[in-house]
């Protein structure tokens, strides 16, 4: 966002729901300003760049006060503010909202990823790379089972002796090999006819329902067919390889931030990002939510640092996976939230026509 459209919103009416008008705007153009340099904000640099009609003064008096409130901090008696987790969730909430995709950052998503097969190429993690290079932070991606997922095709290919290669695709695009273990591998006759009798099952199932139903089926018709696709079925689910594990890319680039210049700082970091256990439960908290999630700072409960924040978006019709970066908290938040819901609206669409 230019300096002209940052001082045009910071005029416009909006809805002043906890902070009074003035306040607010001296809120966002400190925080603006803090994103743009990382260096504590004056009263005079405020009143010279952002067009406030207001004296240094009072903007003095303002920051003070938003101070008070939990909206700034002061790192030194005689220093500028920072804007505190408060003081950047209501800019985020605010602000974001006005930013549209960068031309050059929506081409670059566009181009590489459009050029790529689903199935055969890994969309969501090369989507993952993307939004690292393009935000300067690490990208977080982590998908669910396939099992999970509603089946569109399921289809079985003579491996070896005892065993069959099963191929899972799910409607939100997502495709996983399995290696079966059966007891009499089926013969290509019977593998067809396998294939045609799920087609009438499958609907809008996942694997574990399409297990059940074939199950039911089993016991109604108590056929040695039925029997035979339950048994295929049910060693596929057996089959079951786990949950896509955590994929982190470009933490180089986070790690090279001025944020964290500093040992400790980066040591600090490192530690929030091993700890993969705890970034699962926030993904999957995205998932479960929807839309573009936002935690700042200490909103995040990353342990070792409370400098990080995660942005995230669910993408998939039927919450295929989730995507975001993880970036410092003084990142351009205008630029990388809807970069970040951009590109998971791109994943499902890609996805969908796989």
């Amino acid at each position: 966002m230019t300096l002209r459209q940052i001082r045009a919103y910071l005029n416009g009416s909006h809805d002043m729901t906890e902070l009074a008008f003035r306040s607010r705007r001296i809120l966002y153009a400190a925080v603006t300003e803090y994103i743009a340099t990382g260096e504590p904000v004056g009263s005079r640099k405020l009143a010279r760049r952002y067009g406030l009609d207001v004296s240094p003064a009072t903007i003095r008096n303002e920051l003070a006060d938003l101070e008070e409130a939990g909206y700034l901090t002061q790192p030194h008696t005689s220093a500028g503010r920072v804007p505190s987790d408060k003081g950047f969730r209501a800019f985020v909430d605010a602000l974001v909202r006005v930013r549209e995709v960068q031309p050059d950052d929506r081409s670059a998503l566009l181009s590489r990823l459009s050029r790529l097969t689903p199935g055969i190429d890994d969309l969501p993690r090369e989507a993952g790379r993307i939004l690292s290079r393009l935000t300067g932070s690490a990208s977080v991606l982590h998908t669910t089972r396939p099992s999970e997922g509603r089946v569109a095709q399921l289809r079985w290919l003579k491996l070896r002796p005892g065993q069959l290669l099963a191929v899972v695709v799910t409607r939100s695009g997502a495709v996983e090999n399995r290696v079966v273990t059966v007891e009499r591998e089926p013969d290509a006759a019977e593998l067809e006819r396998l294939h045609n009798y799920l087609e009438t099952l499958i609907g809008e199932r996942t694997l574990s329902e399409l297990r059940d139903a074939v199950a039911l089926a089993s016991e109604s018709q108590r056929s040695v067919f039925s029997e035979r696709a339950r048994e295929v079925v049910d060693a596929t689910l057996l089959a079951e390889t786990g949950s896509r594990e955590l994929v982190i890319e470009g933490q180089q680039l986070l790690l090279g931030q001025p944020d964290f210049a500093s040992v400790e700082k980066m040591r600090s970091v490192l530690g929030a990002l091993a700890e993969q256990q705890r970034l699962l439960e926030l993904l999957e908290r995205t998932m479960a939510a929807g839309g573009i999630q936002v935690l700042i700072g200490a909103e995040a409960q990353l342990p070792d640092t409370q400098d990080l924040s995660l942005i995230t978006a669910r993408f998939g019709r039927d919450g295929f996976g989730t995507l975001g970066v993880i970036a410092p908290t003084r990142t351009d938040y205008q630029k990388v939230v809807p970069l970040v819901g951009f590109a998971a609206n791109l994943l499902t669409d890609l996805l969908e026509q796989r």
